[in-house]
């Protein structure tokens, strides 16, 4: 089992790519889209990495239940990653900070090779 002291993102592919954002404790904070390659899904990585520490680029949201989520928007307006649903405001602003706070990480573990 790998041990980690930081967040790390997981790229993975089932029917089409995409990448989860995990904190240290390997509880995921950020679920990507999909996308057609591995290369756009990486580039999706660079985009968390590069806008996942900014205050502004976060969506804070409510599903249609009540229950709050976040998105991550990179400078385009474009979401780069979405949230699980929270149980409270507060627990979705942990959320965040965990993003803040992993997002900038470089380890990658690629599952897309079999």
């Amino acid at each position: 089992m790998i041990v980690m002291a930081t967040g790390y993102y997981v790229l993975r592919k089932i029917t089409k790519h995409s990448f989860v954002l995990k904190a240290a404790n390997h509880e995921i904070i950020l679920t990507s889209q999909s996308y057609e390659s591995k290369a756009a899904a990486e580039n999706g990585i660079a985009s968390v990495q590069e806008n996942g520490s900014q205050e502004a680029r976060f969506e804070r949201k409510s599903s249609s239940a009540g229950d709050p989520y976040f998105v991550l928007k990179a400078g385009n307006g474009q979401i780069i990653g979405t949230s699980e649903m929270y149980s409270s405001e507060q627990a979705r602003d942990n959320g965040i900070e965990s993003v803040k706070k992993n997002s900038t990480s470089s380890v990658i573990k690629d599952e897309t090779e079999g």
